[in-house]
């Protein structure tokens, strides 16, 4: 029998990238697991996709999928400058981002706020472990006030919501998962690969390593026990035509569904599961966030939706041919040209 292949003609094999050098079972490569079969599903093209990271153990990560896309391995913090120019220079690209709560939360912050207020179409992944793992166990931007690690004692400062974080910065796509619920990040992806803009997704991600005790709230155990799902989520590629008798219009009441179309057609349908929650309603997504703060809840899910506003490349104008593309005579200006334009500063 001749192994399956999809859309494009490609088995999943294909989508594979090197042999992963985590520890094993990190929940990293659950994660690049879960990117490889949704590229799959979707029949994306590798050579059309950019991957890039920072530094860290999830910085590491896309050299273990996509072995035929573009990569880019930057500096600790500065994917999204990196993302920002790749996406400017060729925005045909489809981008692909994988960072960690150290790299996105400590010294990336800046960068990270900036980049979803400027609308950046990536798909932007936080490998979230609470802990520096690269370098031996430290607590990092989202470690809970009051956790303990073995080498480095209770931990006395609250932890930073980077789903909070980039509703508050303007992304119009925010999404939380565990790397244990494969179905749930692999259809979050999805639905993030079809929206236009700056997609955020916070992936639990358990370091087996140096924080997965059983009183961690990002260890497996804790997960697996303590997910609360905001609602069963299903995605439908552009042109597909599921029942849609049950989708309802205006308040989302329990068991209700509701369907987000996406800029591509695509869409998604959410089926209330927990706890009262509308990812249209900006303000309620940050309250819902906030709540979840205050009780220590693990919610995941959609978080927040809206339609997309405008992205980089569109608010600066730049021509429909990527400027990659452009020829010479188009990029760089002649010396009449420069002359004329130097004379209105005379």
């Amino acid at each position: 029998m001749p192994p399956k292949t999809n859309s494009i003609g490609l088995e999943r094999e294909e989508y594979k990238g090197v042999k992963s050098t985590l520890c094993p079972g990190c929940g990293h490569d659950s994660i690049s697991n879960q990117i490889i079969s949704m590229a799959y599903d979707l029949g994306i093209n590798q050579h059309n996709v950019i991957k890039l990271s920072g530094i860290g153990c999830s910085s590491k990560t896309p050299a273990y999928f996509l072995g035929r896309a573009h990569s880019f391995n930057s500096v600790h913090g500065r994917m999204p400058s990196v993302a920002t120019g790749a996406t400017l220079a060729n925005r045909n690209l489809t981008a692909i981002g994988v960072s960690g709560d150290g790299d996105t939360g400590s010294i990336g912050m800046g960068q990270f706020k900036h980049l979803v207020r400027r609308n950046v179409p990536m798909v932007y992944i936080i490998e979230n472990n609470g802990v520096y793992g690269l370098t031996k166990g430290q607590f990092s931007a989202t470690s809970d006030a009051g956790q303990v690690l073995k080498y480095y004692g209770k931990n006395e400062l609250p932890a930073i919501d980077l789903a909070l974080e980039a509703i508050i910065a303007g992304c119009t796509f925010v999404a939380r998962s565990f790397s244990g619920d494969a179905k749930q990040a692999q259809t979050l992806m999805k639905a993030a690969m079809s929206h236009r803009g700056t997609a955020v997704i916070d992936i639990i991600s358990p370091c087996v390593t140096f924080n997965n005790a059983a009183d961690s709230n990002k260890s497996y155990s804790y997960g697996k026990e303590n997910e609360i799902p905001l609602h069963e989520i299903t995605y439908y590629e552009r042109g597909a035509v599921p029942p849609r008798e049950e989708i309802t219009v205006g308040e989302y009441a329990d068991g209700d569904i509701i369907e987000v179309e996406m800029h591509d057609g695509s869409f998604i349908k959410l089926k209330k599961a927990g706890p009262d929650h509308d990812p249209r309603n900006r303000y309620s997504a940050i309250q819902t966030l906030e709540k979840a703060q205050m009780e220590q809840l693990f919610i995941t899910g959609l978080l927040y939706y809206e339609e997309p506003r405008p992205t980089l490349a569109e608010t600066l104008r730049l021509s429909e041919t990527p400027l990659v593309h452009l020829p010479d005579e188009k990029l760089r200006p002649s010396k009449d040209a420069l002359d004329n334009l130097m004379k209105d500063f005379m």
